[in-house]
């Protein structure tokens, strides 16, 4: 059974490469001009270093002399420094009762107001149990007050909307880090 590689993120080096002429690049980026293929692996074994194709599809192919380790390492540590800096952003959820005291109330947008201050989403969430599936109005009236208190520091993504015995809201950060 044959292994099939779906993403084939590698470049082909030395003998990997097949073309009869190729384009070569030096070391140091100067032009070597149209080459047989086995004088570009030669070059490059006289300098010490793997020959790489880097533009697969130009007529002729472009292969470049350097160090292969060296460049994925490189490689590797660029990609590492992106996913650094890279903020992802969390879903924190905050649950709502219908008949919520107005101290509950409080506590609760005081830390849906901390996560939205941090930058992640909030999700607000009123469950419904027994005879209150009857007054998802009062759920409504709720969450646009809810939504009115983090004005400040976030904008309604997704309005109230009922799934299955739950009110829903989304409320994204206006403070983008």
């Amino acid at each position: 059974m044959e292994v099939l590689n779906i993403s084939n993120k590698e470049l082909l080096i030395n003998e990997e490469i097949r073309d009869k002429e190729i384009r070569v690049i030096g070391a140091e980026g100067e032009q070597l001009g149209v080459l047989q293929t086995r004088d570009a692996m030669n070059l490059a074994i006289e300098k010490n270093l793997d020959l790489v194709k880097i533009a697969p599809q130009a007529t002729p192919p472009v292969c470049r002399i350097m160090d292969y380790g060296k460049y994925r390492f490189e490689q590797t540590k660029r990609e590492k420094e992106a996913r650094k800096n890279q903020k992802t952003i969390d879903t924190k959820e905050v649950r709502l009762s219908l008949n919520i005291d107005t101290h509950d109330f409080e506590t609760k947008l005081n830390n849906a107001i901390k996560f939205l201050k941090s930058g992640d989403k909030v999700k607000v969430a009123i469950r419904f149990r027994g005879r209150e599936m009857a007054h998802a109005h009062l759920g409504e009236g709720q969450m646009k007050k809810f939504a009115e208190a983090c004005a400040e520091v976030g904008t309604v993504d997704k309005l109230p909307k009922m799934e299955g015995r739950s009110m829903v809201m989304f409320i994204t950060s206006k403070l983008s880090k």
